[in-house]
């Protein structure tokens, strides 16, 4: 009787929480990190500011938490592409085109992985450990994209280089997509994407 007690007591605040990180996913959309509230979050959950205390010790802690969702769908994303490609070529594109597709596909989740530049290019993070945590969820998420290089014959130090260059390209491309200004050059962001994978993939294999 008390541990299903304890278990009642468990599933309905699990339930509560996940009420609270919906809501604040949509305020950190609309608000961004600096503009949002722990009292908008909580109007938005239908609960009272103190009561998110229960559950969460900071806004920076829901942010953490909404974002560290996003990039285990990521993750999650990449893995599955990567593991139905075939050789090490098809893994790289694989990689680098399933990382871009996500973000091209949700937008809002874009604008949370750049949390920290919100309010302009001074960064203002969610704290040491919080910030470690997710950039190396961030790093996972691109990691297959320095392995395939490896398999096609990098050295490590090559193939981290090309997955920063990767990232690097792809976040380009996304901000002009989703400020409309790829428009101006009468230009996809997906195709320019996938001539760019295409180009470093025949490098490697040149070499």
């Amino acid at each position: 009787m008390v541990e299903k007690r304890q278990n009642r007591r468990d599933a309905v605040s699990g339930h509560k929480r996940e009420l609270i990180l919906d809501a604040a996913k949509q305020v950190f959309a609309e608000e961004g990190l600096e503009g949002a509230s722990l009292r908008a979050i909580a109007l938005r959950a239908g609960y009272t500011p103190a009561a998110l205390y229960f559950h969460f010790e900071s806004k920076e802690a829901i942010y953490a938490e909404v974002l560290k969702s996003s990039l285990a769908s990521l993750g999650a994303t990449v893995d599955q592409a990567v593991a139905q490609a075939k050789s090490p070529a098809q893994r790289l594109k694989a990689a680098a085109m399933s990382f871009f597709r996500f973000y091209a596909e949700n937008p809002r989740d874009l604008d949370l992985g750049f949390y920290l530049f919100r309010g302009g290019m001074k960064p203002a993070g969610l704290g040491h450990e919080r910030d470690e945590t997710l950039n190396a969820a961030l790093e996972a998420a691109l990691r297959p994209v320095a392995n395939a290089a490896v398999e096609l014959g990098a050295s490590r130090q090559k193939a981290n280089l090309l997955m920063v260059d990767c990232f690097a390209h792809a976040t380009g491309l996304l901000l002009l997509l989703h400020t409309g200004r790829i428009r101006m050059f009468g230009a996809s962001a997906p195709d320019l994407m996938e001539r760019y994978v295409k180009d470093q993939i025949a490098h490697l294999t040149e070499e």
